[in-house]
């Protein structure tokens, strides 16, 4: 069993998969991604590309009524991955991997980073909100309240 906090890098990891995958951050994070599931080995690498490019095809065809719970999935599915993969290593292993799985989360943050906030063209009539960043919780009432 991991620790928790490679359970949590392992979380943010399929997180990032998800929110990257389609948009302009996805192909630098899936080959990166890829050549640190292959460790080295070509013929794992090349799995692991074929997997991220499946899940990226699953989540551009999900409806609008399954994105959510394809979302999901992806999500533990990549965790599950990348656990699974952390508890095959040893200890120095294990540590290498996941500052190199940080390093790979840090650098592929930025471009997802800097869009989060950004508001630009809209017009707004009437009561508006606007929430920004990432897995956010808002509750929104407008008019009287009881």
């Amino acid at each position: 069993m991991l620790p928790e906090t490679l359970t949590a890098l392992a979380a943010a990891a399929g997180i990032a998969v998800v929110q990257a995958a389609g948009g302009d951050a996805w192909e630098a994070l899936r080959g990166r991604l890829a050549r640190w599931f292959g460790r080295g080995d070509a013929e794992r690498e090349n799995g692991a590309l074929e997997r991220l490019d499946r899940s990226a095809a699953e989540l551009a065809a999900a409806s609008p009524d399954t994105a959510e719970r394809v979302r999901t999935r992806q999500e533990v599915g990549w965790q599950t991955r990348i656990e699974t993969l952390l508890e095959d290593l040893d200890d120095e292993q294990r540590d290498q991997a996941a500052a190199e799985l940080r390093q790979l989360l840090d650098e592929a943050a930025p471009a997802s980073v800097g869009a989060v906030g950004l508001v630009s063209g809209n017009t707004f009539n009437g009561p508006t909100a606007v929430q920004a960043g990432n897995h956010n919780r808002q509750d929104v009432r407008f008019g009287r309240q009881p």
